[in-house]
């Protein structure tokens, strides 16, 4: 089975729904979808969950939200009406937004963006829509509960997944035993897809964005830099020191730790093999895996033995 996770940029509208649909479909394996919420796209050049934290903030302060709300309402109603789908859409909408002007919470307000999302694809792609409040569990004190995440995937795994064509999960939010929506940080789809990828014991963790993977150095340095074809997770943390944000190595420390490997992929050039991340360091003759490093920065490694 194979864990698959589209980044904001590869479901910010209908004509990236579609490669997404044709991506999963290519292969059976691909039974667990993660969405993020919209990314930019030409035309609309702002991203969802931060528009929608922007709507937070003006209705925190009692200042009007209509404008700004209609503008992330219209990148839904197109994806909608561009691919034909029945998903009552404006009763959802109609909801976020009662529950955002009489006061609901931040994670709540900024989490949406995936909910909708991951509706839509479920929709889309005839996969059963599973919400994320289901499989991944936060504390009382809003604290991220591993064991008891992955009790509720294998159970899911038993009686649900077998089941089922296939699931969306909308990525970067879970919930509290009393229902509460928490959020994790930037970049929590990542996180969620690498959960999922851990507690279903998944034989690959795909990562789909707008890049093909690492580069051996920084192309705005180096001219035409080599696609790094493999590399284990311990380089894939040296190498976060660039200024590259494909995925951050915090972001994938589940998946790291249950030893699943890692794809990361380019949803715009499906054919390019990208990167794989391994657990440990590939038999692959490199000296040198790639270079990176910022300026004003220092590195302390600490080891207990």
């Amino acid at each position: 089975m194979i864990v698959t996770k589209f980044g904001g940029s590869s479901c910010a509208n209908s004509l990236q729904f579609k490669k997404v649909k044709n991506i999963v479909e290519s292969d059976s394996q691909r039974k667990v979808v993660v969405v993020s919420a919209p990314g930019k796209h030409q035309g609309d050049n702002f991203k969802i969950t931060d528009t929608l934290h922007l709507c937070y903030q003006l209705s925190k302060e009692q200042l009007d939200i209509g404008e700004i709300f209609n503008k992330i309402a219209d990148r839904y109603r197109a994806i909608l009406t561009d691919l034909k789908l029945k998903l009552p859409l404006e009763e959802e909408l109609d909801l976020i937004r009662n529950k955002l002007i009489a006061g609901s919470s931040e994670d709540y307000v900024i989490s949406r963006g995936e909910y909708l999302n991951a509706r839509l694809m479920a929709e889309f792609l005839g996969y059963e829509f599973v919400d994320a409040t289901e499989l991944v569990v936060f504390n009382a004190e809003r604290k991220y509960e591993q064991a008891a995440t992955y009790e509720r995937l294998q159970q899911f795994a038993e009686h649900g997944l077998e089941t089922a064509r296939g699931i969306v999960v909308p990525g970067f939010y879970g919930a509290t035993p009393a229902g509460e929506i928490v959020t994790f940080p930037r970049g929590g789809s990542d996180i969620t897809g690498s959960i999922l990828a851990a507690g279903l014991q998944a034989d690959l963790y795909e990562n789909w964005t707008d890049v093909a993977g690492f580069l051996v150095a920084d192309p705005k340095i180096v001219d035409n830099p080599q696609r790094i074809k493999s590399l284990s997770y311990v380089e894939l943390r040296e190498l976060s020191y660039s200024d590259s944000q494909i995925i951050q190595a915090d972001a994938i420390a589940a998946a790291r730790e249950a030893e699943i490997p890692l794809l990361i992929k380019n949803t715009n050039d499906p054919d390019n093999p990208g990167t794989m991340i391994h657990s440990k360091k590939p038999a692959n003759g490199q000296l040198v895996t790639g270079i990176a490093g910022q300026q004003n920065f220092t590195v302390i490694h600490l080891n207990k033995y």
